[in-house]
């Protein structure tokens, strides 16, 4: 699973330099190996992004957390947070394409299904590149959560069926 900070700081801010074109060389070690697999793609790899969820959203706390309007923004991450995660998640999925705009600093449980909103181990870099990517995958979780709060399904169903697999979550709860 992948760990923020994976290098040091300095380093970091020479490797999102390098991501921007701005330094041309990094001493050696700087970016690790690739250590996560492309080979889930639209899904991130579940041995580094195994999905974790936020404590404070229960079932008996919905009506008080993801059913309020505006509650994600409440516990979003900042970008100053998320984009050096994005950074590293970048290498370690070997990425060809360097270009932050590329991808979606993604919560493999989302936010509005109650997902840990910093843990690492919850985020990663989707793609907006392909035919199912983050674009798509912002209205499953829409829908699901939706569901939740109207009643339709369990928080533990839509966690289960988005964790799982987010492109079949929909058929699998029975909304889709």
């Amino acid at each position: 699973m992948r760990r923020i900070p994976r290098i040091p700081a300095a380093a970091g801010s020479a490797l999102a330099l390098t991501f921007s074109g701005l330094i041309l060389g990094v001493s050696a070690g700087t970016a690790q190996a690739s250590t996560c697999s492309q080979s889930y793609l639209p899904l991130p790899d579940p041995h580094c992004t195994p999905g974790v969820y936020n404590s404070a959203v229960t079932q008996s706390t919905i009506n008080s957390t993801i059913c309020v309007s505006g509650w994600t923004a409440t516990v979003r991450p900042p970008t100053s947070y998320t984009n050096a995660l994005k950074t590293q998640g970048i290498i370690d999925y070997g990425y060809a394409d360097k270009s932050l705009s590329s991808y979606e600093e993604d919560h493999q449980i989302p936010l509005e299904l109650g997902g840990s909103p910093r843990d690492p181990g919850n985020l990663w870099p989707e793609p907006y590149s392909g035919t199912k990517t983050a674009t798509t995958k912002d209205g499953v979780e829409t829908k699901l959560k939706n569901a939740v709060c109207k009643g339709t399904i369990t928080l533990s169903a839509a966690r289960t069926a988005i964790k799982n697999n987010w492109t079949t979550a929909l058929s699998v709860t029975g909304i889709g």
